[in-house]
């Protein structure tokens, strides 16, 4: 589910200087945080979710300040914020021939559509199988 926030979603309030989210806009950004929270974390040898995690950290953030755990550890587990959707992959995209596309098993529909969303300003995702074909030896 790509739950997206674009500048028309934002409205701006002159009487006190601050944009605001249009309704159905803060609906999806709630949906978006939810489906963010509900993602599964590798964590001590278990996949938990993340409002199990942050309850768990609250509750060792509490034994710490009360003296009843010697240390505490706020690192562990890092999300990982990486983008997938790098300049040199929206070109590589773009600059594609369906030849080439062709060379790597990458369909026309695919291409296609990786174009669409490659043409956008916002995030896309590009499927692990055709992201290895896409940093294949055959040069764009």
């Amino acid at each position: 589910m790509a739950v997206l926030l674009d500048l028309c979603d934002f409205y701006f309030t002159g009487d006190d200087y601050r944009y605001r989210f249009e309704p159905n806009a803060r609906q999806r950004f709630i949906d978006l945080i939810r489906e963010r929270f509900n993602t599964g974390v590798p964590y001590k040898g278990r996949v938990l979710k993340w409002d199990t995690i942050i309850e768990q950290k609250t509750g060792a953030l509490g034994g710490y300040l009360t003296g009843k755990r010697p240390s505490l550890d706020l690192i562990e587990p890092a999300p990982r914020l990486e983008r997938f959707d790098k300049r040199e992959l929206r070109s590589k995209i773009l600059h594609m021939s369906y030849s080439q596309a062709k060379q790597l098993g990458i369909s026309k529909n695919t291409l296609h559509y990786m174009r669409k969303n490659a043409t956008n300003c916002g995030s896309f995702r590009v499927y692990a199988k055709v992201y290895e074909r896409l940093n294949s030896t055959v040069a764009p």
